[in-house]
């Protein structure tokens, strides 16, 4: 069987501000969703604005200094996987899919400065935090 390739790059604006909460074992994890815009010129060659909320899951340190420096409407480059969730809804009782991007590395882009300064870059990602694989299996705590 062939391996797989699963992997997410999104430039785009949070939506609200990142919020914190940790699992049971106290290991850190954020959340925030991200606006991706695309324009495309439709049937008639009229331009199209469209909008993507993609929601996005970061653990660890990285979660916390996402947290404690990321703000609605800030830019950030997300490198990370799709992830996939199927649960039972527990109004019908039907199997629901969901989908985030699980991060990998989080760059912040765009952030406030001051006339003549440098756009401010700052760049997130901690050896610490791959390969992910305990977190999938934890339960995330909402």
């Amino acid at each position: 069987m062939a391996r797989g390739f699963n992997k997410v790059i999104l430039l785009g604006n949070i939506t609200r501000d990142p919020e914190l909460r940790h699992t049971i074992e106290g290991r850190p994890v954020a959340t925030f969703t991200v606006a991706v815009n695309r324009s495309y010129l439709n049937k008639e060659g009229a331009q199209v604005d469209e909008v993507d909320f993609i929601p996005v899951v970061v653990w660890g340190r990285q979660a916390e200094n996402c947290y404690n420096y990321l703000k609605k409407g800030r830019t950030v480059l997300v490198e990370g996987r799709l992830r996939v969730r199927s649960y039972e809804d527990k109004r019908d009782g039907r199997r629901k899919r969901a989908f985030d991007v699980v991060a990998l590395r989080v760059q912040f882009l765009g952030g406030p400065t001051k006339p003549g300064e440098e756009e401010e870059v700052v760049s997130l990602r901690e050896e610490e935090d791959f390969p992910f694989a305990e977190e999938e299996e934890e339960d995330v705590p909402f």
